[in-house]
């Protein structure tokens, strides 16, 4: 999903940077950035020594894009490929919770269990 998301930031920042608050600078940027590090976070969970770093990173970069989500249900953004329906656009928002728990929880540290350290 990640890979995938951070495609589309990449190949159509235009349609993208809409959703970035206009008061913040360098949208586009911010857009191309975080369509890098979706990226690099997306292979990083494929990689043991790195899962962990990743899973941390991308639940920073849901927590980071949050108000560019709030934006687009404030705003009533219509952006390619998103459906309009109000109702979407605000349920969306409390979405990211549950993403960013399972994101923590795929990527934790799991050594422990398997080294069987903590057990008796």
């Amino acid at each position: 999903m990640f890979l995938t998301v951070a495609s589309a930031r990449l190949a159509w920042p235009d349609t993208l940077v809409a959703m970035v608050p206009e008061g913040l600078p360098l949208r586009r940027e911010a857009v191309y950035l975080s369509g890098v590090f979706e990226a690099a976070g997306a292979v990083g969970l494929l990689v043991p020594a790195l899962r962990r770093p990743a899973g941390l990173g991308l639940a920073l970069l849901l927590v980071a894009v949050f108000p560019a989500n709030v934006n687009m249900a404030v705003q009533g953004l219509r952006l390619d490929g998103y459906p309009v329906a109000p109702v979407y656009l605000w349920a969306r928002l409390p979405l990211q919770i549950p993403l960013i728990w399972l994101v923590l929880w795929a990527s934790r540290d799991d050594r422990a269990t398997r080294d069987g350290a903590g057990t008796r």
